[in-house]
């Protein structure tokens, strides 16, 4: 087949998963290069509350994208993950920020007003039961023609592997967790 029988699809949508490190830092790459041809990007972040440094690069860049790039963070932290979560949340609560944050991103999806919308930790938060399958396969459902959507997090549903055009399942080989040394700032978080 010659590069010319290749067609441009005006809008995909792509998933960065698995147990390895990366999901997050592959969307923000996706969020860099969609700025720099100037797409408007809305960034939706699920679970993560506390100050990340993705979080504090994103408040930073606002100013200078204005209306190109919204930032939603959405999230009361690890859910079940009694060592890194705040145990004064409820699972009511963890479940009505979910849904609330899950709100948003349909609302911007349907509306087709940006041209890549970034669900950060979305499939964690299908995985932990804060969402069901059916709001996940809603939201990639709705997506306008013309809006990519990407879906990051642990454990995206095998069966909805259908409804996406790019799908990356980050494998994990090594990392100094399993060692017993915690996140590095800047690096890991």
């Amino acid at each position: 087949m010659d590069l010319l029988d290749y067609k441009n699809k005006p809008s995909v949508v792509i998933v960065y998963t698995g147990e390895g490190k990366g999901k997050t830092s592959a969307a923000l790459g996706l969020l860099v290069r969609a700025l720099g041809n100037d797409f408007k990007v809305a960034f939706i972040q699920f679970i993560k509350y506390w100050s990340v440094g993705e979080h504090i690069f994103l408040r930073n860049i606002s100013d200078l994208y204005k209306d190109q790039l919204y930032v939603y963070k959405g999230g009361k932290g690890f859910y079940k993950a009694k060592d890194l979560s705040d145990q004064n949340i409820s699972d009511k609560e963890h479940q009505k920020v979910a849904k609330k944050t899950y709100q948003v991103a349909l609302d911007l999806v349907k509306k087709g007003k940006y041209d890549l919308i970034i669900c950060d930790e979305i499939n964690n938060a299908y995985s932990d039961k804060l969402l069901t399958k059916k709001e996940l396969s809603t939201l990639i459902d709705s997506k306008n023609e013309h809006t990519s959507l990407c879906l990051t997090g642990r454990n995206f549903p095998n069966d909805l592997l259908s409804k996406v055009d790019i799908a990356t399942n980050m494998t994990k080989i090594k990392h100094h967790f399993d060692d017993f040394y915690i996140a590095n700032k800047g690096i890991d978080f």
